[in-house]
């Protein structure tokens, strides 16, 4: 809150908050090709951004977006695009790039109706494993995922501050109706999430651009232009960034990549647990779909019956130790999820050992409390 204690309502959608909150942790520099149902945040940026004399511009397509923000990270700025799944598509070989040459970038990803360019102003939660298997090699990208517009918010925040700290790409995955519903949004209760720029590289004498002893820290950032020559391939290469095939040291290079993340998972969890005691069903969710399954423990709470919810805001890495203490004393789980076949269910359910797995999936309209109720009786 404010010091007066005042509240400060605006009527906002998700994808405003994505872009208030990029500005809010320092975005600068901004490059997207317009895009249903991501657009909200294009006009944003380019609106404030441009307004305060930084850079924001419409590309000629989405593959130039993704790489004008690649090379103003290179340069020191914090970065953001906004696409959907086919301009997602078409981004995916620079994302590989970014996530090889470590460089700090967020991308946000409002997911619509697929596959294909499906249908741009319905909804839906089919990215999940377009996301997250978006690398050859299956390497781990951070994606958090928003249900409300505060959370489009501070998540936003957070990715930036996950992207600096870790010098990686990171995926802010949200989708058409937590993008484009607007909502009163208290700007005053918002929570700040201290985002502090990458760390330089401490030692010029090393030219070690990708300079590190254990395979899960993270090398200091050195900026295009400055004073030390840059080396950043997207092919395999070793500390210097020369190019290698499968040396030893290139090896180790490829393995930290991911060890740096993975070895972070249970700091990087975000997920807000609403446990009940004697609960024999867990409801697990996240996105828009969080929000019916909210309503839904409540409905069923009110009818008797006791339920605890698990709402997810880290997909990947996977929160297993979050999701671990929430299965303590409950033999049901409940999943629901806009998609086939339950894609992240299949992501989390080897966590689930011995449990009543009941998966609630829809195709074409959002999922509402009543089917989730269903499922919890």
């Amino acid at each position: 809150m404010n010091p007066t204690g005042e509240r400060q309502i605006r009527l906002c959608s998700g994808n405003q908050m994505i872009a208030y909150g990029a500005i809010a942790a320092g975005c600068r520099f901004f490059a997207g090709y317009p895009i249903t149902p991501a657009s909200g945040i294009y006009k944003t940026m380019l609106d404030e951004l441009q307004s305060r004399g930084d850079v924001a511009i419409s590309a000629p397509d989405e593959i130039s977006a993704l790489a004008y923000c690649v090379g103003a990270s290179m340069r020191g700025f914090k970065s953001m695009t906004a696409t959907s799944g086919p301009g997602w598509a078409l981004m995916t070989e620079t994302v590989q790039y970014a996530l090889m040459t470590e460089t700090p970038l967020v991308i946000v990803l409002v997911q619509r109706l697929g596959p294909s360019t499906g249908g741009a102003t319905q909804g839906a939660q089919g990215d999940i494993l377009l996301a997250e298997f978006s690398t050859s090699g299956g390497y781990t990208v951070p994606i958090l995922c928003p249900s409300t517009a505060a959370e489009c918010y501070e998540l936003t925040m957070r990715a930036f501050a996950w992207s600096e700290q870790l010098r990686t790409p990171v995926i802010v995955l949200s989708d058409k109706e937590v993008g484009m519903t607007s909502e009163s949004v208290d700007f005053a209760a918002l929570k700040a999430v201290p985002c502090p720029d990458r760390t330089p590289k401490q030692s010029h004498e090393s030219r070690n651009m990708y300079e590190f002893t254990d395979r899960g820290d993270v090398p200091g950032f050195v900026p295009v232009g400055g004073a030390l020559k840059v080396t950043a391939t997207g092919s395999a290469h070793n500390k210097r960034g020369e190019l290698r095939k499968n040396d030893a040291e290139t090896i180790e290079v490829l393995h930290h990549l991911e060890q740096k993340i993975i070895s972070r998972k249970d700091e990087l969890a975000v997920a807000t647990f609403d446990g009940e005691d004697g609960a024999d069903t867990l409801v697990i969710s996240y996105g828009i779909t969080a929000r019916a399954a909210r309503e839904a423990v409540s409905n069923s709470r009110k009818k008797g019956r006791s339920v605890s919810a698990l709402l997810i805001q880290s997909l990947f890495p996977v929160p297993e130790a979050e999701i671990r203490k929430a299965l303590s004393g409950v033999s049901r789980i409940v999943i629901a999820e806009e998609n086939f076949g339950g894609q992240y269910r299949s992501r989390i359910e080897r966590v689930m050992k011995d449990k009543v797995i009941i998966g609630v999936n829809k195709v074409g309209s959002m999922i509402t409390p009543k089917e989730i109720e269903a499922a919890i009786a």
